[in-house]
């Protein structure tokens, strides 16, 4: 795709897996995606992480109590102190969001938090935080709306994604401050 190109018309929600993939095809934006056995936990996901390289991430979807939605993308070893996190980002305290509510927002299921799943969110209802050390990677690897499977894409790849979502994400150390 070239700039004169127009950008693809995006994928209307629920986006699948595979409309995802074709998505960022006709972005033109390379990826990789490695089937597994279904994962829950950043632990869980141990003995692929050794075979994938890149930063490997945890994704948390909260609330706070006026329902404004969050979505971290973060590398899997960060701390996140959700006790204050609130103050940083200027909002209620915060919570995690039901699976319910995560299904309604982003269109996955707990255990399927990723990024991607800002392609469900055309309203922009759902604040974007990515952290710094993740960002810190070339590569980065995320769910491809369903959690099995990885998807590595560049760090630029996804800044690319986001952008034909019409969104940029706020970047944040969480070593730093609270």
């Amino acid at each position: 795709m070239t700039v004169s190109d127009p950008a693809p018309p995006l994928p209307a929600p629920p986006v699948t897996r595979e409309s995802l993939l074709g998505f960022l095809d006709a972005l033109g934006i390379a990826h990789t995606t490695h089937d597994h056995a279904p994962v829950f936990t950043v632990a869980e996901s141990d003995e692929i992480k050794a075979h994938m390289p890149g930063g490997h991430t945890k994704n948390l979807f909260l609330k706070d109590k006026k329902d404004n939605l969050v979505l971290i993308s973060a590398e899997h070893s960060t701390t996140i102190k959700l006790k204050r996190l609130h103050e940083r980002l200027g909002c209620g305290r915060l919570s995690f969001g039901s699976a319910e509510r995560l299904e309604e927002a982003l269109g996955v299921t707990p255990g399927s938090v990723t990024a991607f799943a800002l392609a469900n969110d055309p309203e922009r209802r759902v604040r974007f935080i990515l952290d710094a050390a993740l960002m810190a990677h070339e590569t980065m690897n995320f769910h491809p709306l369903k959690n099995d499977a990885t998807t590595a894409i560049s760090r630029d790849g996804l800044l690319a994604f986001l952008a034909a979502l019409g969104r940029e994400p706020e970047i944040m150390d969480f070593t730093a401050g609270a």
